[in-house]
């Protein structure tokens, strides 16, 4: 179970209390990484510009999107922050955050190169004023090559740069799939996070900072690294089947009473144990027994037969009865969960997957960052401040 402190202040406990972290990023990726810093106990200084500040502030207003007053994409990326407002463009703004960077351990930030150098924040700049620094630079595309200014989300060149958006749809034929918000940037937030704390034991060693940093093009590649690899051998991946056509019945997912659908995922090392289980389960102990099934390749000759048989037997019961059968005789399986199941998972609050937050309207829990470390406690969520409110404690010297 994660284990967090009492102390919800800026310099609670963790093993990163008196580590001063500078996020002068926006949207997803940059921010989440420096959302993992802070619930291990960073000092997470959030530099925004004055008047609307970071765009994700307000991001639950877009068109699109369910009405709501509660900002849920800022309170995953800015829980536990200081805010300061900064406009980088005037340089007796630039100076103050300079002194910050002076007494700063990591800076995160994600703006693109060429504005880098407008704002005098670039690596080579910031560099020059603290040779203990972390620069941690996320980009779309990486810091090198032709497409290295483009702009970039994680849509584009996390999902669909790297083959997934391709690969992730019911059948080779469907129309392409979009990403949910922040699929890929949470993904490259664990990457950024991971350069950082990489960089840290590195400056523990040699006593200097490095510039460091991750993009979503890679980690899209990293994502769908044995496709890729797979290409590289000249291997091209398998095209989804329509359900219907599928070769491994103990592989699909199946509608049950309750409209819910339950997908089976038994891999070929598990269809010894499992395919008498099943049989068990849906009341055809006859099967198991049936020579024309006795092997995977067998069944697969008969897909088409069994997918249809399940169909009819999973249609009987509704998906937690299945669930609680087919968990009881060690068969891997899941019920395909609505968003809303997440926020009463059970499993999910006893394994610290969701933890409490106090003080912010509508939100009693939030999403902790995806790790633990056994005698390490992780800060108790605070709620993210409001645009400008630590100008004074943090420019005076808090």
């Amino acid at each position: 179970m994660t284990q967090r402190p009492d102390d919800a202040g800026p310099q609670g406990g963790g093993m990163f209390s008196g580590l001063r972290v500078l996020d002068a990023a926006s949207f997803v990726a940059a921010p989440a990484a420096a959302t993992i810093l802070s619930d291990f106990g960073a000092d997470v200084i959030k530099i925004e510009p004055p008047g609307g500040g970071d765009p994700m502030r307000s991001f639950h207003l877009a068109p699109g999107l369910t009405p709501t007053e509660h900002a849920y994409f800022w309170t995953v990326l800015a829980r536990n922050k200081r805010s300061v407002a900064l406009d980088l463009k005037q340089p007796p703004e630039q100076e103050k955050l300079y002194g910050l960077v002076r007494t700063a351990d990591v800076f995160i930030t994600n703006m693109p190169l060429k504005a880098r150098e407008r704002l005098g924040i670039s690596w080579e700049r910031l560099a020059g004023l603290n040779e203990r620094l972390i620069y941690a630079s996320f980009t779309g595309f990486g810091e090198t090559g032709p497409e290295k200014d483009l702009a970039a989300f994680d849509a584009t060149a996390w999902w669909a740069r790297s083959g997934l958006m391709d690969q992730v749809r019911p059948t080779g034929d469907s129309v392409p799939a979009r990403s949910t918000p922040g699929m890929g940037d949470h993904m490259g937030a664990l990457a950024l996070y991971g350069a950082i704390v990489s960089a840290l034991y590195r400056r523990e060693r040699t006593g200097r900072g490095a510039h460091v940093g991750s993009s979503l093009i890679a980690n899209g590649a990293w994502s769908n690294a044995i496709s890729i690899q797979g290409a590289i051998a000249g291997v091209a991946p398998p095209k989804p089947l329509p359900r219907l056509e599928g070769t491994n019945p103990l592989g699909s997912h199946y509608r049950c009473a309750d409209e819910r659908w339950l997908t089976l995922a038994v891999t070929a090392n598990q269809q010894a144990h499992c395919w008498p289980a099943v049989a068990r389960v849906i009341g055809r102990p006859e099967l198991a027994d049936d020579p024309r099934l006795a092997t995977m390749a067998a069944r697969a000759e008969h897909a088409a037969e069994l997918i249809a048989l399940f169909d009819q037997v999973f249609a009987t019961r509704p998906a937690a009865e299945w669930h609680e059968l087919l968990t009881g005789v060690g068969v891997t399986h899941s019920v395909v969960a609505h968003v809303f199941d997440a926020v009463h998972d059970e499993q999910m609050l006893a394994a610290g997957v969701l933890t409490p937050m106090h003080g912010l309207d509508g939100a009693a829990l939030t999403v902790d960052s995806p790790m633990w470390i056994s005698g390490e406690a992780k800060r108790s969520p605070a709620p993210p401040p409001a645009l400008g409110a630590h100008n004074d404690e943090v420019l005076g010297g808090g």
